[in-house]
């Protein structure tokens, strides 16, 4: 079992205030600046509220599609991507997707199960900041060792993520000397 504490947001620079509200439900405010809603409660109100000014962010749970927000990514501007076990990848994938194929430059955030196994290949497939609870984890980053390989196989969404002693793509493509 592992050791929980209170959350804590963490971002390659360190550790940051969360400037975001988290809605579980159906939102009670009239103006939505800087919340993140659920993905039913922001489809109920994407239309109706897509020219008011404010930052909008939506949660997706493994389960739930991607495509539905794609026509929305213009006017978000934070993805919450749901790790709710050590073991359900695929929010990784969706990640991925976001950076890659519809060139979302908004903040995608991991929530759930962050554990510091995972840190590095979350950084590689385009997440910008980890929403961290676990004890061990927390402790690592507050160390500044966020773990990883500096090589890998494939290239990552996002070249920052990429050590800077790394190759530029793959370690396999690199000539051997």
């Amino acid at each position: 079992m592992s050791e929980e504490t209170a959350t804590r947001l963490w971002t390659q620079a360190g550790f940051i205030d969360d400037v975001w509200t988290r809605i579980d439900g159906e939102p009670e405010v009239d103006a939505f600046d800087n919340v993140i809603l659920p993905l039913a409660a922001f489809l109920d109100h994407a239309e109706a509220r897509r020219n008011e000014p404010g930052r909008l962010g939506v949660h997706l749970e493994p389960g739930e599609s991607l495509d539905v927000i794609v026509p929305h990514l213009d006017r978000l501007s934070l993805v919450s991507l749901g790790f709710p076990a050590y073991s359900d990848g695929r929010s990784f994938s969706k990640a991925e997707l976001l950076r890659s194929r519809h060139g979302f430059k908004g903040i995608v955030r991991a929530q759930g199960d962050v554990l510091i196994d995972l840190v590095a290949h979350m950084l590689r497939t385009g997440f910008d900041e980890l929403e961290v609870r676990n004890g061990p984890t927390l402790a690592r980053l507050e160390a500044g060792l966020p773990g990883g390989l500096a090589v890998h196989y494939q290239p990552a969404a996002k070249a920052a993520a990429r050590p800077a002693a790394a190759p530029a793509y793959a370690w396999r493509r690199v000539p051997a000397s």
